[in-house]
């Protein structure tokens, strides 16, 4: 297998702390060879995950299963899908996209002359930032929005590129929103094609990838409460300083931020925070 095409940078500076040595192996040889610290992961529901991944390949240990993910891509990228958990739906929480459409959104662009610069993170199969570009285009400013869109899982990214989607994931789009920016085959829902080309998806590591700076709007949910409480920290510290003075950071309804001001945050809507002026 060749692995430059999924090596991630690599950062030595976390230990591993399981209390299974098998385990504690597999976290220091994956950190190793691809970047991806699974010890920034909250060990019981990663290692329950994983260990139900390698027992239905048929391997009895992680030692055994990481030499077979070196040698087949398919069951490592099997391995990424089970460790990122691709579970996503457009409009996810309604109410919350209500808010960002009718309240968010309308601050940014008058402080920012019309023009946006918007970050998906996590974004995983890319329901979520076609969802923003959804709001955007029916707004009238989608071309004049630079929308990203980055997850650590290329199978993910492979898919949200084709923007084919079944009926189920669109259960929470508003009717009128679904007939303008789906075009329907059976069971099959496709994205339109002027939504596909605003949005540039991109892979990346969200625990050891610098990021861009000057966001107006950085969306990451429902991702955060995999992470250990350090890697959360990490994390909340890096999107406040990727976002400009007065952009907001949305996240998920699990994931509200408490003491936002140590990340120079403050909350406005729940589950928005807006970097202070």
């Amino acid at each position: 297998m060749d692995m430059k095409s999924l090596v991630f940078p690599v950062n030595h500076s976390e230990e591993t702390t399981s209390t299974d040595p098998d385990y504690a192996h597999f976290i220091e040889m994956i950190k190793k060879e691809t970047g991806i610290d699974l010890s920034q992961y909250k060990e019981g529901q990663m290692k329950r995950r994983l260990t139900t991944l390698r027992v239905k390949n048929g391997y009895h240990s992680f030692d055994l299963f990481f030499k077979g993910m070196m040698q087949d891509k398919n069951l490592f990228n099997e391995f990424l899908d089970r460790m990122t958990i691709n579970v996503s739906e457009f409009w996810r929480n309604p109410n919350r996209w209500e808010v960002l459409r009718d309240s968010i959104i309308p601050e940014l662009l008058r402080s920012n002359k019309g023009r946006l610069k918007v970050w998906s993170a996590a974004c995983s199969t890319g329901e979520e930032p076609y969802t923003l570009a959804m709001i955007l285009a029916d707004k009238g400013i989608l071309m004049n929005t630079t929308l990203m869109a980055t997850d650590i899982d290329n199978g993910a990214l492979e898919k949200a590129q084709t923007g084919q989607y079944l009926e189920r994931s669109l259960k929470d789009v508003p009717k009128d929103v679904a007939a303008r920016h789906f075009i329907s085959e059976g069971i099959q829902y496709n994205i339109n094609d002027s939504l596909k080309k605003a949005v540039q998806f991109k892979r990346q590591n969200l625990l050891m990838d610098t990021f861009d700076s000057s966001y107006d709007l950085i969306v990451c949910r429902n991702v955060m409460i995999y992470f250990t409480e350090e890697a959360k920290n990490k994390l909340y510290r890096k999107f406040a300083n990727s976002l400009r003075p007065g952009g907001y950071l949305f996240v998920g309804s699990t994931e509200q931020i408490f003491s936002p001001s140590q990340y120079e945050l403050e909350s406005t809507e729940t589950f928005f925070y807006r970097k202070k002026l």
